[in-house]
């Protein structure tokens, strides 16, 4: 949690203790915090919170997925499914491995930095080798007698950003 949040929730609090108005909350908030300052919806949130006998300034646990997802087994899981077969869907891996497919997903792209192109996961960042072969390709293109519409130009170039 951010230190600006909880700081901003003990102000909250403060205000609800003082029996001050949301409107007024928000203009105190705004004002200290200026551009990290909570939104109008998060200050009516925790106001009233405070105001119903709410005590601590942290959030509850959430319901849902546990965090038990994330071990050393399911990512090294994922990873040889990758490795084996990329042209698995999330989905798949998700029903093969039994965990949420969001957790797969953020495996995919975060932890082990790959995105989809054209349907097959690959790596985000292309080696010295992938870059050259991509700006040939596309220089072949150009030299065409019917160069590519833009719209097509754009989805090649996108590939090497």
């Amino acid at each position: 949690m951010m230190e600006s949040s909880l700081k901003q929730r003990y102000a909250i609090k403060f205000c609800s203790k003082q029996k001050k108005s949301l409107e007024e909350t928000h203009i105190l908030i705004v004002q200290a915090y200026r551009d990290s300052a909570l939104s109008y919806s998060q200050v009516s949130r925790w106001l009233k919170a405070f105001k119903e006998g709410q005590e601590e300034v942290v959030n509850k646990p959430c319901t849902g997925w546990l965090s038990t997802s994330t071990t050393n087994d399911n990512l090294a899981c994922v990873r040889n499914l990758l490795n084996s077969d990329h042209w698995l869907s999330v989905q798949m891996i998700a029903e093969t491995l039994n965990i949420p497919k969001t957790f797969v997903q953020e495996l995919v792209t975060d932890k082990f930095d790959m995105r989809k192109v054209c349907a097959k996961l690959a790596p985000k960042l292309l080696t010295d080798n992938q870059k050259n072969h991509w700006v040939t390709i596309k220089t072949e293109i150009l030299k065409r007698p019917n160069p590519p519409t833009v719209w097509t130009w754009l989805r090649l170039t996108s590939f090497s950003s």
